[in-house]
């Protein structure tokens, strides 16, 4: 307020004073001093101008004002109420002049609605006309969020001073460690020393990662950098170690199917050495049969269907006609194997056979060998590589007048089948 000693001068000093007069800013008509029974200080003319516009203010927006100008002027700057820019396009309820007597910065008591769209829109007016603002409400505003803002309380008894209770706000962080939980706190302090703080630059405007503005000083700021900082370097540390153990995984596994290709190789040359080591112990065999290399493979994979069992070739036994033994095992054991059959016996040696063992042969040629010399029951399994057939036949003895001969009937005929083969 003008006139007298209301500028910059205490409540006491203007309360209930004699002989003071006070006089409106706005239209320069006399006013007078109060507190109404709610306790808010404030002026109220004596007589109610029809054009003052702060005269259709209520008392608590009307007193907020003074006492951010009174704060304002208290630490050394000039603050005058209703101030309006040259193109009248904003109107500061206080504003602050700087060393040069230019507006650098408005107080604004908002106690009216407004949304954070026209906070910003009124923020940004300011700014083009080189003017920071500081907006101050006495309650829970959704613009305070989005805009430089105090939250102010009024004083609740004689002797106490204005206090802002939201809008500065310290960073609390210690020790100063990544395991030390940190975040911002909203704090209490006087509004004389908020408004001496943020007109002398000691703190200022800050944006927190979710878009929310409040007040702080710049040690807080840096703080809360040194935090960022640490949490993006341990961030950092942690993407680096995950990655290096993906690589390790990657070249682990790398090594592992290097090494399974390794030993596939290795098993595919030892089955191949194997097989030219079984083909050339088998040579004798191939040379007194006359079967081939290739005819062999066909008949043993016939053997393998045929028998559903694990097969294994043994040695040329004299005591089986020099025919090629054959062990045998049920492929879901882990027992040993047994003798099961002998492959193209010399049919001049089946005259003690046991019949407990079953005769392989490649074709019909070697079945009417083996029936043309036995002398005994015995099982004959014809596996043909060429057709893919495979004929069980088994023999039984016969007596005609003095002599007597064995007789091979068939048991079963059909090709070799990949599910359930036959048995021989």
């Amino acid at each position: 307020m003008a006139g007298g000693a209301a500028a910059g001068s205490a409540w006491t000093e203007v309360n209930r004073v004699k002989g003071l007069q006070l006089a409106c800013p706005e239209c320069g008509g006399r006013v007078f001093a109060r507190a109404s029974q709610h306790r808010v200080r404030h002026f109220y003319h004596q007589v109610r101008p029809l054009g003052c516009e702060l005269a259709n203010e209520s008392p608590e927006h009307h007193l907020l004002k003074l006492e951010l100008a009174m704060a304002a002027r208290a630490a050394g700057w000039r603050a005058e109420l209703e101030v309006s820019s040259e193109t009248r396009n904003w109107r500061a309820d206080v504003m602050v002049f700087d060393e040069n007597d230019r507006p650098f910065m408005a107080l604004e008591a908002q106690l009216s609605p407004m949304t954070p769209d026209e906070a910003r829109m009124r923020t940004d007016r300011y700014s083009r006309g080189g003017v920071a603002v500081c907006w101050v409400a006495l309650q829970d505003r959704p613009w305070e969020r989005v805009v430089p803002s105090l939250r102010v309380r009024f004083p609740r008894q004689r002797g106490e001073a204005w206090a802002v209770w939201h809008g500065m706000a310290r960073y609390m962080w210690a020790p100063c460690t990544l395991k030390a939980k940190a975040k911002w706190v909203h704090i209490t302090c006087p509004l004389g020393d908020t408004v001496k703080w943020i007109l002398g630059g000691r703190v200022r405007a800050h944006t927190g990662v979710n878009g929310t503005v409040w007040w702080t000083a710049s040690a807080y700021e840096e703080l809360a950098v040194a935090r960022a900082r640490m949490e993006a370097e341990a961030e950092a540390v942690e993407r680096a170690a995950v990655a290096e153990r993906r690589r390790q995984d990657a070249e682990e596994r790398a090594v592992a199917a290097a090494q399974r290709r390794r030993d596939v190789e290795r098993r595919a040359r030892e089955r191949a050495e194997e097989r030219k080591a079984e083909l050339r112990r088998l040579s004798g065999f191939f040379e007194r049969t006359g079967l081939g290399v290739a005819v062999w493979g066909a008949f043993t994979q016939m053997v393998r269907s045929a028998s559903g069992m694990a097969i294994r070739y043994g040695d040329l036994s004299p005591a089986h006609g020099n025919g090629l033994l054959v062990y045998a095992r049920p492929r879901w054991e882990n027992s040993g194997f047994n003798l099961a059959g002998v492959v193209c016996p010399d049919p001049g040696a089946l005259v003690k056979w046991p019949a407990g063992l079953t005769i392989l042969v490649p074709n019909q040629t070697w079945l009417s060998r083996i029936q043309a010399a036995a002398r005994s029951p015995l099982k004959v399994a014809v596996l043909n590589p060429t057709t893919r057939r495979i004929l069980c036949v088994r023999s039984t003895r016969t007596k005609s007048g003095t002599d007597s001969c064995c007789v091979i009937r068939p048991v079963m005929c059909g090709p070799v089948r990949s599910r359930r083969p036959p048995a021989w």
